[in-house]
């Protein structure tokens, strides 16, 4: 994966929602093909008779960020794996949740989580994910877990953060 760069002008930004369980396999397409990816996965651990097995598995099953030019994206649809091209409309704020997704990882693991509506809604006034905005749930040992929404997406990663870390918003 190259650096993410919103400014380079000659490919449009995409997610590409892709048949099931072919992420890994479209991520090998667009590396063959040259073209800047995306692919964010997280570590999960199981016990299997008495033993730790970790599985490296994509956080957004079903989608893969890219940035494509015409030809490229008539190559993507040739490889029969994408069910359709998402277009982004804000390149710089997905860009932007994706790299403070990045740096979430190297802090500490990332899991999927669950999408919430009802609980509170709240900006982060300190700390790495400065901010950022997210609704919250309460977790053990009085700390919180902010919520970073993936717009486009409709789906959320959780990230372990303390509560003094953040402001409600109303």
């Amino acid at each position: 994966m190259h650096e993410l760069n919103p400014n380079e002008t000659r490919a449009k930004w995409y997610v590409l929602h892709v048949k099931p369980r072919t992420e890994k396999k479209t991520a090998v397409f667009l590396e063959s093909y040259r073209c800047w990816h995306y692919l964010p996965t997280w570590i999960k651990t199981t016990r299997r008779q008495r033993r730790k097995v970790r599985t490296e598995l994509v956080l957004f099953p079903g989608y893969v960020f890219t940035r494509l030019s015409a030809a490229q994206k008539l190559q993507m649809a040739q490889t029969n794996l994408i069910v359709r091209f998402i277009d982004i409309s804000n390149p710089r704020q997905t860009i932007h949740q994706l790299r403070m997704i990045r740096a979430a990882g190297r802090l500490g693991p990332v899991a999927p989580t669950e999408h919430f509506v009802s609980n509170d809604f709240v900006k982060v006034k300190s700390g790495p994910f400065f901010g950022l905005s997210g609704y919250v749930k309460t977790v053990a040992h009085g700390g919180t877990k902010l919520i970073i929404n993936i717009d486009i997406l409709g789906q959320a990663v959780a990230v372990d953060i303390q509560a003094a870390d953040c402001e409600k918003i109303n």
